[in-house]
C-alpha cells in the first residue's frame, strides 16, 4: 500500500547530509513555497544560485531590508508601501509574479489600517423599524405639499382687495359736501446739500496769472508753479532726503549682500527695475514698491533699467547720492 505523504513535497534524510548544511530545494520553487513570502522568495534566490549583494545590485535595495525581507523582521522595515515596492522587485527580479508576491504578503501579514470586510455568506437584517420611519417621513412631506397647494388655490380664488376711485371730490376736514376746485401745492423744498460733494480743484498759479491781467510773465510763473506741484505730487511717495543720508531699509532689500555691495538703488514710489549682466542677461526684474531696495552685484558691466528714474534713490556705500537721471545705467557709473 503506497504511503500518503499529505502535504510534503521535498522529502530528505538527515543522515544523508551534515546537519550544518540548508536544505536547499530539487525543483524551482513557487511563491507558496515555505511558512511565508520570505521563505518563498529566499528559496527561489538560492535555487538560482543569487546572493543577497547579487539582487541587493540589481535592485537597488539595501542588503538589510532583503535579509529583513526574507525573515520577515517586518519592524526593521520602512512604512508598509516601502515594504510592498520591496516584494514586488525582489519577485519580479527572479522572474515571478509581483503581484501574487503582494498577495501572499497581504495574506500572511494584513494591513492593520485597512478596514474589515464583511463576511462571506452572512445575511444582513434590516431594522423593522426603518419602514415605519421611512413612511412617517414620507407621510410628514406630502403633508407639507397639500398644504400649501391648498393654501395658493385660497388665494387665487379669494376677491381683489378695494381700490380707491380714479377721480376724488374736494373734501374739508368738517365733513363732506365741501366745495370743489383745484388744490393749491406750497413750493419745492430746496434739494439737501450732499456731504460728499468734493471741494473744487484750483489749477496752480491759475490765481497769480489772473492778479497779472494774464500777461506774459505772469503765464510763465503760473507754468513754473504747475511744473513745482508736480514735483512735489511725484516725490509725495516717501520720505524728502538729502544727499549723505544714510541708507534706512523700509522694505525688503533684494540683491547681493551688504558686504559685498557698494549700489544700491531704492524706490520711493512703485517703479519697475531689471537688472542685466554683461550679455544682456536679466539678473533681477521686479515691480519695486515704494521702500523696497536692490543691491546691485559689484560685477563689471551690470546695469539696471527703470521706469521711473525720479522714483529710484541711489546709495553709494550706504549714502544716498542722488536719483536717478535716466531710465537706463551701468552700476559703475555711480562709483566715485
Amino acid at each position: 500500500m503506497p504511503l500518503d505523504s499529505g502535504g510534503v513535497t521535498h522529502l530528505y534524510r538527515s543522515g544523508d547530509m551534515d546537519p550544518a548544511d540548508t536544505f536547499a530545494p530539487t525543483e524551482e520553487p513557487s511563491l507558496q513555497y515555505g511558512p511565508d513570502i520570505g521563505a518563498a522568495l529566499k528559496s527561489a534566490r538560492e535555487f538560482r544560485g543569487l546572493s543577497l549583494q547579487d539582487v541587493s545590485d540589481a535592485t537597488r535595495i539595501r542588503r538589510t531590508y532583503l535579509a529583513a525581507v526574507e525573515d520577515m523582521r517586518l519592524d526593521e522595515l520602512p512604512s508598509r508601501p516601502f515594504t510592498l515596492g520591496y516584494i514586488k522587485a525582489y519577485a519580479k527580479h527572479l522572474g515571478l509574479d509581483p503581484e501574487e508576491a503582494i498577495n501572499r504578503f497581504k495574506e500572511s501579514s494584513p494591513d492593520p489600517d485597512e478596514p474589515l470586510r464583511a463576511p462571506v455568506g452572512v445575511h444582513r437584517e434590516r431594522d423593522p423599524r426603518m419602514g415605519a420611519i421611512i413612511a412617517s417621513g414620507v407621510l410628514i412631506v406630502s403633508a407639507i405639499v397639500l398644504w400649501n397647494i391648498a393654501q395658493r388655490a385660497i388665494s387665487d380664488e379669494a376677491p381683489p382687495p378695494p381700490t380707491a376711485p380714479t377721480s376724488v371730490a374736494g373734501v374739508t376736514p368738517g365733513g363732506s359736501g365741501g366745495p370743489s376746485g383745484p388744490m393749491s401745492v406750497g413750493e419745492p423744498l430746496p434739494a439737501p446739500v450732499e456731504a460728499s460733494t468734493p471741494e473744487v480743484y484750483k489749477t496752480p498759479g491759475l490765481e497769480a496769472a489772473a492778479a497779472a491781467d494774464g500777461s506774459a510773465d505772469a503765464a510763465a510763473a503760473a507754468a513754473k508753479i504747475r511744473k513745482d506741484a508736480e514735483i512735489a505730487a511725484a516725490l509725495n511717495a516717501g520720505p524728502v532726503v538729502s544727499p549723505g543720508t544714510p541708507f534706512v531699509a523700509r522694505g525688503p532689500v533684494h540683491g547681493a549682500d551688504a558686504a559685498s555691495s557698494l549700489v544700491t538703488f531704492q524706490a520711493r514710489k512703485s517703479t519697475s527695475l531689471i537688472v542685466r549682466g554683461t550679455d544682456g542677461s536679466v539678473y533681477f526684474s521686479r515691480i519695486l514698491p515704494a521702500g523696497e531696495a536692490y543691491r546691485a552685484p559689484s560685477f563689471k558691466g551690470v546695469s539696471v533699467e527703470v521706469s521711473d528714474p525720479a522714483a529710484v534713490d541711489v546709495f553709494v556705500g550706504g549714502k544716498l547720492k542722488g536719483s536717478m537721471t535716466t531710465p537706463t545705467a551701468s552700476v559703475t557709473s555711480f562709483l566715485p
